[in-house]
């Protein structure tokens, strides 16, 4: 873990996660359409599991769709370590079910807490924990542990991450913009940037475990 005093450097970010986008994207993008559509057949569930048919969402998706999206860190990681990887790879979320879905969570009632104050601590926990979900992944950390050192580390350079973040926010806005299909690329690629975010700044293990 990275100590240190660093810089960001948002730029070679954005380069660095394109690269590792670019080096599976048809995975990528193919992945993201498989998190649709299981999400779409798991809000066919009756309530609380789904919401019957109407809008996606419900407990099943609360509770795997974390689990999913890790799977986009995961390959991104395995790329961004010239690992082998494959499409099931996208699924190892599920390996860490339990700690991947513990970080989501606390993570989310820490930021909703924080957001009833003023929003401006939700603002900074929805920041800090940028990195958190990668500390359990690459690092094995549990969640407390991960949560800790994602906002000990983002801390020392809180504004430039909170202006990384509004840019990938922009990001995915003009991929809604493309006719929403844009979504399909910049989604993963702003995973892609924080994995390479995580990569400079805090450095990877090298390996992930099964």
């Amino acid at each position: 873990m990275n100590n240190q005093e660093y810089s960001v450097n948002i730029g070679q970010y954005f380069s660095r996660g394109w690269e590792i986008f670019s080096q599976y994207s048809c995975g990528f993008i193919g992945f993201l359409i498989v998190i649709g559509l299981i999400s779409g057949i798991t809000s066919q569930l009756p309530a609380p599991l789904g919401t019957g048919g109407g809008e996606k969402g419900g407990l099943v998706n609360f509770i795997i769709s974390p689990i999913l999206f890790a799977g986009i860190y995961i390959v991104a990681l395995q790329i961004a370590k010239n690992k082998p990887k494959k499409f099931s790879d996208f699924f190892r979320g599920f390996n860490k079910f339990i700690q991947i879905f513990n970080v989501n969570a606390l993570s989310s009632v820490l930021i909703g807490i924080g957001s009833l104050f003023l929003v401006i601590p939700g603002i900074y926990l929805a920041v800090a924990y940028m990195f958190s979900v990668l500390f359990v992944i690459d690092k094995k950390l549990n969640a407390w542990s991960a949560l800790s050192a994602s906002r000990k580390v983002i801390t020392k350079n809180w504004f430039d991450f909170f202006g990384l973040g509004i840019l990938l926010i922009l990001l995915n806005l003009a991929g809604a913009l493309i006719l929403v299909v844009g979504l399909f690329v910049t989604i993963p690629w702003t995973y892609c940037i924080i994995v390479a975010a995580f990569e400079d700044i805090v450095g990877l293990n090298g390996s992930i475990s099964q």
